[in-house]
This record gives structure tokens, sequence and C-alpha cells, in this order.
């Protein structure tokens, strides 16, 4: 088992990287709290419900179904899955346990921020992309038409419950997608966790048990610094959006219907490498190993009919815009970033253009 402490103002807990910690959820539960709603989507329940629903026993009251994708991800579903909750008989007491991907995560939580003002909420993340990064840190939110994640609310867990056996039901898509969140991680703050991707490749894809709770696990030792640093994204907490400035864009611009989120990270990250290139911040030999590691975990979706100027224009609406100035995360060497804002806008669309190439 890795546990590694989370610490804000808000609430201090604990994410937990261990295999078959689904079968013991109920011990991160409050003996004192509620009846128990579980948010999910039904394929996740039919592989995986069975082992929670035994956890949970008598505490679980209701499973809320969310159909899962980017395009349901809306205030509208948060308000059916609130109705279902009342119905049900839901107080101040219940508690919310997300149990699904990134998506679910992002829902669940902002459900129970939002639910009578607040109650609490039980991560439980199944896919790679949830584990290292959705689940943890306290954001939760849904879309608007306009852009990604621009309606939520900040509202840390109670824990994040890490088990990497659920992986092996991943669709190799799906695997692969979380894994540009890992080299995501590496690029920011972790020279090891980037070799490990770079040159365990054939580890990293048969889910070698070894590489995989080793990239998890560190992972999320970043994702849990981070945010004790830097709970609300003021300062240090920013690193964590390398290549999701553009990769927002991109899914906006798709109507979230064509890519992953993974997915659309790793053409964020190919776009802010070739950025950071331009100005003049990063040398092109670590430049070409970013890409040379983000294409080895591709491919990614066809880029076809995607304009770099319909991107850029997008930019303007992404949530991490302050002030009319777009921040960007850009790399100086694998494992230092920093963050830079004002950059010329014919670098921007270049930068675009070169990885739509």
């Amino acid at each position: 088992m890795a546990s590694f402490r989370v610490d804000t103002p808000q609430r201090c807990y604990d994410a937990v990287v261990e295999r078959g910690i689904l079968s013991r959820a109920a011990e991160y539960l409050p003996p004192k709290s509620g009846a128990v709603f579980v948010v999910t989507t039904a394929d996740v329940w039919q592989l995986h419900g069975g082992c929670l629903e035994t956890a949970l026993g008598g505490r679980l009251r209701k499973v809320l179904f969310f159909p899962g994708g980017e395009d349901h991800k809306r205030l509208s579903e948060v308000e059916a899955l609130a109705a279902q909750m009342v119905e049900a008989g839901a107080d101040r007491s219940s508690v919310v346990v997300a149990f699904g991907g990134g998506i679910v995560t992002d829902i669940g939580g902002f459900l129970a921020a939002a639910f009578m003002r607040g109650i609490q909420v039980l991560q439980v993340p199944t896919t790679l992309v949830a584990q290292v990064d959705a689940a943890m840190g306290g954001k939760t939110g849904v879309n608007l038409v306009a852009g990604k994640n621009l309606f939520g609310a900040f509202h840390q867990p109670l824990a994040v419950l890490i088990d990497p056996d659920v992986l092996a039901t991943l669709p190799e898509r799906e695997y692969r997608a979380g894994l540009y969140e890992v080299i995501k991680c590496g690029v920011i703050r972790s020279p090891g966790l980037f070799a490990l991707l770079h040159d365990r490749r054939a580890e990293v894809l048969a889910q070698v048990p070894g590489a995989v709770d080793e990239l998890i696990a560190e992972s999320v030792r970043i994702k849990a610094e981070v945010v004790t640093a830097d709970e609300k994204e003021g300062d240090l907490r920013r690193i964590l959006n390398f290549g999701h400035t553009i990769g927002h864009a991109l899914e906006a611009e798709t109507e979230y219907k064509r890519f992953l989120h993974g997915e659309a990270v790793a053409f964020g990250m190919n776009a802010a490498t070739h950025l950071a290139v331009l100005a003049g911040v990063l040398p092109s030999a670590e430049a070409a190993r970013i890409h040379d590691c983000v294409r080895l975990y591709g491919p990614i979706p066809s880029l076809e009919g995607i304009t770099a100027a319909s991107l850029v224009a997008r930019l303007g609406a992404d949530k991490k815009t302050i002030q009319g100035k777009v921040h960007f995360v850009l790399p100086e060497r694998i494992g230092v970033v920093r963050i830079l804002s004002g950059l010329p806008s014919d670098q921007i669309l270049a930068a675009t253009e070169a990885a739509l190439a």
C-alpha cells in the first residue's frame, strides 16, 4: 500500500493506492454518516459494482446512474441526480461515493458540493486518468458550451481510494489516454517518472503490476504535494495544467465527442512543447524527448478539419485566462516548468499549427 496525505484548509485526507482496496471502501466512511449514494455509470457498475456493493453493505441507499461522456457533463445532469437523492430520502448526513472515471468523479464531487450546500464525498476512481488526476485535489464541476469545467466548486473528499486492479477491465484506448496524464506529471515534476514511461513502454502497456503501481503512486505523490501547497490554484497548482490550455480548446472545438480528455491533453502537451521552444525556454533536444514520449503511447484520433486559428480563438474562454491574459505552462527541461503569459499571438498560432501537422 502507498498512502499520500493531502492537507488543505478545507480538509485533510489520504489518497491510498492499494490493490483490492475497493473491498474496504466502508472503512473510509465516517461512523456517524448517513445513507450512501453511489454515482456511477452502468458499465462500471456491471464490472465492479458487486464488490463495492458488498463493501458498503446496508449503508448503500441508492445507485445513481449517470449516462457518461463529456457531452453529458452538464448542470442538468447534476440536477437530475440531486432529484433522485431527494426522492430517496437523502439529507445532510448522506455521503456521495463517486465511482467511475474522471467525468464521474467531477460530476459526483460537484453533486456533493452543491447538495444541501455541501455533503461529504468519497472518491473511488476506476480509470487511470481519474486515479492519477481527476479524483484528487477537490476540483469538481461541469462543462458549459463555451468551455470545459467552467461551472464548479472546490470540494475535498473524505479520501481517494485507488485500486489498480480495476484497470484490467479498461479498454486499451482509455488506458492510453490516462498515460498521457502520467506523462504530464513526469514533465512537470519527476524526471524519474518520465524515464519510466519513456524507457519501459512494453511493461507499461502490458500493465505489469510493478510498473503500473509505480507510475500511479508517483503521479499521486506529485498531485498530493502540489494540492497541499496550493489548494485553489493560486500559484503552484497551475503547473498541473501543462497541456490543458490548448487541450481544453480542442475538446470544446470538437464538442467533446472526438477526443478523450487524455488524448486532448496529449495534443496540448505537444503544442505547449512547441511553444516552449519558440519562446526560447526549452532546448530542442528536450522537446524531442517529450514529443517522442507522447508518440510512444499514441495514436490520438485524427485532427483532420481542425484549424489552429479556431483553437486559438477559444483560449479566451479558458478558465486559466485571467484578465484577458492566457497563461501557459511551458517546460524548461523535463521535471521543471514555468508559467508564462502575454506570449506573442503569432507564436501561439505557430505552435498550435505545428502540433496539428
